[in-house]
């Protein structure tokens, strides 16, 4: 596929995500071209278009229509976890490259087929992960790759929010989302993780999840009460991850939880010769000489400038490295079989909490 090519582009799902982070990023890049938007809701693909789309950009209802259109290269799928699969499947088979919205699946088996069908038909699949993206993370990641923190045998996975709790759309309808801040934040927080331990291999899982804050009336929330009755999906979760190789992951998530220690989407990383904590900006600490140090790194000293001074979002830069590694023709840097590993995790968390039981893998 050659460079000067414009890459055409059908968005599937034009909810918030599509809104908030899909699309402005995607209207960024020159070599892109968005030509096709579909929503179940007639209007909010029509808005799309208009906003984000070519002069000529169709829009539909059913996305099997919007498939059907052999010029699109690559389609963003950005609906509830519910159709995450069988639409990625889709547009797999139909020739596309995918970026699917995080997380990949509801369940293993959804998020297995969609990995068969990327290598049977030989397209492109992402997740979007774009914590990796940041600065703190790519950092972190260099650091932990060089091997600098040496073995790293213990992590904790944070994703706690005090009052949170997402009220529109369907984030508390567990049919359509398969969970709640487990699989929506406690994904990101889980990925990031694996990724920094470059560990892929889980042993078991102990896991709980809670439905606590969820059933009160009237609750404080950041963005207003929520109805307990449409409450269906966990207010919190928790969960004991052993590796293969011996490793420990705990990983922490809410929406809604009495708690002051509050963050998202970060990761505390203890190895044999260092460690490494997110909270406040990113601190490295160990041993030098026989004295203990700690490391505060100035990420604006060198970040990765663009020509306004300015550092690229991490979802600009997520949605820029994924086009060119359609262009080039070049691996993501979220590999889909990465993905299908958290999802593995999380619903074993889900599925040892049911249970009382730890989850074995094979």
């Amino acid at each position: 596929m050659s460079n000067n090519k414009k890459l055409k582009v059908g968005i599937i799902g034009c909810g918030g995500i599509a809104n908030g982070k899909h699309m402005p990023s995607l209207a960024k890049l020159g070599n892109v071209e968005m030509v096709a938007f579909c929503d179940i809701i007639e209007e909010k693909a029509k808005e799309a278009a208009k906003k984000f789309g070519t002069l000529n950009a169709k829009y539909y209802t059913d996305y099997k229509e919007l498939l059907a259109d052999k010029s699109i290269d690559v389609i963003h799928v950005c609906t509830p976890n519910k159709s995450h699969s069988f639409i990625t499947v889709d547009a797999l088979e139909a020739g596309k490259h995918v970026m699917c919205e995080k997380p990949m699946a509801k369940t293993t088996e959804e998020a297995k087929v969609m990995v068969e069908a990327a290598k049977r038909t030989g397209k492109k699949l992402t997740i979007g992960y774009q914590n990796r993206f940041r600065q703190d993370s790519k950092y972190l990641h260099e650091v932990c790759s060089n091997g600098d923190l040496g073995e790293i045998y213990y992590a904790k996975a944070h994703a706690i929010r005090r009052r949170a709790v997402p009220t529109w759309g369907v984030f508390l309808n567990e049919d359509e989302q398969g969970g709640g801040p487990l699989i929506d934040i406690g994904t990101h927080a889980l990925d990031l993780t694996l990724w920094m331990m470059n560990n892929y291999k889980p042993k078991s899982v102990m896991g709980s999840a809670y439905h606590k804050l969820s059933k009160r009336e009237n609750a404080a929330n950041a963005w207003g009460p929520w109805d307990p009755k449409k409450f269906t999906v966990e207010d919190s979760a928790f969960g004991f991850i052993t590796m293969e190789n011996g490793a420990t992951i705990v990983l922490e998530s809410s929406w809604a939880l009495n708690s002051l220690d509050v963050r998202e989407a970060q990761t505390t990383l203890c190895g044999t010769d260092g460690g490494a904590d997110m909270k406040d900006g990113l601190t490295i600490n160990g041993e030098n000489l026989g004295k203990l140090y700690e490391t505060k790194i100035d990420l604006s000293a060198g970040g990765v400038a663009f020509y306004d001074g300015h550092t690229e979002s991490e979802a600009d830069l997520e949605a820029r490295l994924w086009i060119e590694a359609v262009l080039n023709d070049t691996e993501p840097l979220v590999k889909p079989e990465e993905a299908l590993v958290v999802t593995q995790i999380l619903e074993a968390i889900y599925e040892s909490s049911k249970t009382g039981k730890a989850v074995y893998f094979q």
